[in-house]
């Protein structure tokens, strides 16, 4: 892998996994949307939205996507597309053929969602997924995240930092937002804060709430497998997902909504056969 080719997103910060084949190369595009009056002080929704809007652009340029009659791009449009407009925000969704097990959403309201997360979650387990991303960008945690980089890589000098002009950005240190963005994980609360959101998408729009258990146990034990250092890593910036799994069944029980979650499983296709109708053969006249 080239130095020069990066990670965009925060690597599904509902369990926390990291993102390690989708992949965007920040160039001049990206530069010009920081060079359009984006301050220190002032950095609005639209502002990081911008932003975000020309790194989701490049990285779809860079990442095999799931075409309109696709099965992944047919099944999550089924699943969401009624969710194009979702708590005020403007949303659009993509899925990457990619084996990762992953989503993320930014603050422009790009959805991508990764077919290896598709592959091991049936569809209201990927709903709660989505949702809890979705939440991420409507409790501004995205824009914060976007915020938070660009004052730390943006603002290198003194003459910077006391004007609420922008300053001169180069590629270099935008490649440092990027990554500042990568590493910059959600605090705890900010995690529970989109748990909270994905449970309430999907009691409001009459899902199945006990898939949200679900899909954290799912993560649960995928997170058993690997070695201890990594598991600490994704742990100090992330609550576990046993402890949220846990969470979510309470909060189903407190609603006098709880039970068993049973895994949907796809219906097969059926196609009627049609009975052969058998010619007549034509009577013999009587002589």
């Amino acid at each position: 892998m080239k130095k020069s080719i990066i990670a965009l997103s925060c690597a599904l910060t509902f369990a926390g996994f990291n993102v390690t084949n989708a992949q965007i190369n920040l160039g001049e595009r990206a530069l010009g949307a920081v060079s359009k009056g984006l301050t220190s002080v002032m950095f609005s929704d639209a502002d990081a939205a911008a932003l975000s809007k020309q790194a989701v652009d490049k990285m779809d340029a860079e990442n095999a996507i799931a075409g309109a009659n696709d099965p992944y791009s047919m099944r999550l449009n089924k699943v969401f597309g009624k969710h194009a407009s979702e708590d005020g925000l403007s949303l659009n969704y993509k899925v990457y053929l990619v084996k990762d097990v992953n989503a993320f959403a930014t603050a422009d309201g790009s959805v991508r969602v990764f077919s290896g997360l598709m592959d091991i979650m049936d569809d209201n387990e990927l709903l709660a997924v989505i949702g809890h991303e979705i939440g991420h960008v409507a409790n501004h945690d995205s824009r914060d995240a976007m915020k938070a980089a660009y004052q730390k890589e943006a603002l290198i000098d003194a003459a910077a930092s006391q004007s609420d002009k922008v300053a001169a950005v180069t590629d270099s240190q935008l490649g440092k937002i990027a990554n500042a963005l990568i590493d910059s994980k959600h605090s705890r609360k900010q995690e529970t804060d989109a748990d909270t959101f994905s449970y309430d998408f999907m009691k409001r729009n009459g899902y199945n709430v006990n898939a949200v258990e679900s899909a954290f146990n799912i993560l649960a034990k995928m997170s058993e497998g690997q070695d201890s250092s990594f598991i600490t890593k994704m742990m100090s910036s992330h609550p576990d997902p046993r402890d949220r799994a846990i969470k979510a069944k309470e909060r189903a029980e407190q609603d006098g909504l709880y039970k068993a979650y049973v895994k949907e499983v796809p219906k097969p296709k059926t196609t009627t056969k049609k009975t052969p109708t058998k010619k007549k053969t034509p009577k013999k006249k009587k002589k």
